[in-house]
């Protein structure tokens, strides 16, 4: 099917500016659905179902505070059990790849060389592409909803890249044991364990900051972007200090620790592949932002980190980052320093700020106003269009995102993705969007076809029209003129399609 004429551009031009107005369903009303949508991923019947059983205010706890365990269907965490970045520690992963690149790189036939290479590469890419499966199923099945989109956010937020070095067999287990057991938890925590990870480590060269060899990637980004932002009032003089604080702090693969002169020995910090090596540190006293810290080991790096982490400017930083990941484009100040406030009143207790942004008269305002970026929109359509039933390959939907310039890990620099709407709104992005909605409007776009040999595609078909569409009032949200071209529709895969492309659907 292609577009009509006709149709899309009405679409096009009514852009976020058409206002739709919500009708209240049995014991779900206008509210609930804008406040489902924006919290979690994007509607879907069963997220409808656990808010209208819970009320607004116990399932926003929930999400807030969700269980430990994973809660996903067992279809799903069947297919995630089966992933190799799930069945084999990181450590033995990132050894094995060290070994095969070593191996490919000391054959000396041209043609085995290359060939060797390329299945050291592809062997990279294969894991890469296995936590984006893991990451994917998540977030459209778990109903920790809010759980998932933060641990989307932090990763974006202590962005790292992986194609740089051998970041792809590390990237899952960042996400997956750095950033997502703590994505509601403390800010300092969080911290600290980016700061662990080999990923991070690899990604901005800090494994090869050393004393006398200084290298002041990773500490410029930690106040840049991790922590007190630009313009806070730092000087180059705190970036070369913390510099100094994190040398030594670095990645090693080999099982045997390094040798210590007696006095270092205590000092040695190892913990899988990192490690602090008291060899490589420079051990004389430094002027962080105004405190003095003794030389010490990595006690200094823990020194830095509570005053980062406890910093106004850091709490203000992150409310603002949260607030616009939340609310759009330029949240308003009053409910940025309402969240500062908290932030620093909680010892930086994520779920604590955003219970503040979300309670506030300036989050409500703001409810499906924001523009849905390639992360969301994806992920909200197919969580609409197969909420009962779990998908078999995730790779339609990476292969969307990366058409979209948002793919999972993929961002070179480590500012992370631009979260503004004028990132994603442009014409070309609109067009892309309006053929993804295509493929998924029109039949299971890959989505049922098992990412194995021979595998055949099992039918399936969207089903958008559906109890939430009719009796939770999702069709009351539409203004006229997207009813209209959805009256338009010659078949149910045109009204899909129509639908995924509507301004509507384009919001959160």
């Amino acid at each position: 099917m292609r577009f009509r004429p006709s149709i899309v551009p009405i679409f096009a031009a009514a852009g976020l500016a058409a206002a739709g107005s919500a009708r209240a369903a049995t014991n779900f009303g206008p509210h609930d659905l804008a406040l489902l949508n924006r919290i979690t991923w994007g509607e879907s019947a069963a997220s409808a179902a656990d808010l209208q059983a819970m009320g607004a205010r116990a399932w926003l706890d929930r999400q807030l505070r969700p269980p430990t365990s994973d809660r996903l269907p067992a279809a799903a965490q069947a297919e995630i059990d089966a992933l190799p970045v799930a069945q084999t520690p990181m450590a033995e992963l990132v050894v094995q790849m060290n070994a095969q690149a070593k191996a490919a790189n000391a054959l000396t036939e041209p043609d085995q060389k290359k060939a060797a290479q390329q299945a050291y590469q592809q062997a990279l890419t294969t894991l890469a592409r296995a936590a984006a499966t893991r990451e994917l199923l998540r977030d459209v099945y778990s109903p920790d909803q809010l759980q998932e989109q933060m641990t989307w956010f932090w990763l974006n937020h202590f962005n790292v890249h992986m194609y740089k070095r051998d970041i792809r067999a590390m990237v899952g287990d960042y996400e997956d044991q750095a950033i997502r057991p703590r994505a509601l938890g403390k800010f300092r925590d969080l911290l600290e364990a980016t700061l662990r990870h080999p990923a991070m480590l690899r990604y901005l060269d800090n494994d090869q900051n050393a004393a006398n060899r200084l290298n002041e990637n990773y500490a410029r980004e930690i106040m840049e972007l991790h922590t007190l932002g630009v313009g806070s009032g730092y000087s180059q003089k705190d970036v070369q200090e913390l510099a100094r604080i994190l040398t030594g702090v670095g990645v090693d693969l080999s099982p045997n620790p390094p040798k210590l002169k007696p006095a270092y020995q205590p000092l040695l910090v190892r913990q899988g592949l990192f490690e602090f090596n008291p060899n490589r540190h420079d051990f004389g006293d430094k002027v962080f932002l105004g405190h003095t810290i003794k030389g010490s080991g990595f006690a200094e790096v823990e020194q830095a980190l509570d005053i980062l982490a406890r910093e106004p400017a850091t709490a203000h930083h992150v409310s603002a980052q949260m607030a616009a990941y939340f609310m759009g484009d330029d949240p308003p100040p009053a409910v940025v320093d309402k969240m500062a406030r908290t932030f620093q009143r909680s010892d930086g207790d994520i779920a604590a700020t955003l219970r503040t942004l979300f309670t506030s008269r300036e989050f409500d305002a703001s409810l499906g106003k924001a523009f849905k970026d390639p992360i969301h929109y994806t992920v909200s359509a197919v969580r609409l269009a197969y909420d009962d039933r779990v998908i078999l390959n995730t790779t339609p939907m990476q292969n969307w995102l990366n058409r979209m310039s948002e793919g999972l890990y993929n961002h070179e620099t480590p500012d992370g993705y631009a979260q503004s709407s004028a990132a994603w709104d442009g014409p070309g992005q609109m067009a892309v969007r309006f053929e993804i909605a295509r493929q998924i409007g029109s039949g299971s776009a890959g989505l049922f076809k098992p990412d194995q040999p021979a595998a055949k595609d099992q039918p399936a078909f969207p089903q958008l029209q559906n109890a939430l569409y009719y009796k939770a009032g999702l069709d009351q949200t539409l203004a006229p003129a997207t009813k209209s071209a959805l009256g338009e529709a010659v078949s149910p895969q045109d009204w899909n399609s129509l639908f995924l492309s509507s301004p509507e659907f384009m919001r959160r």
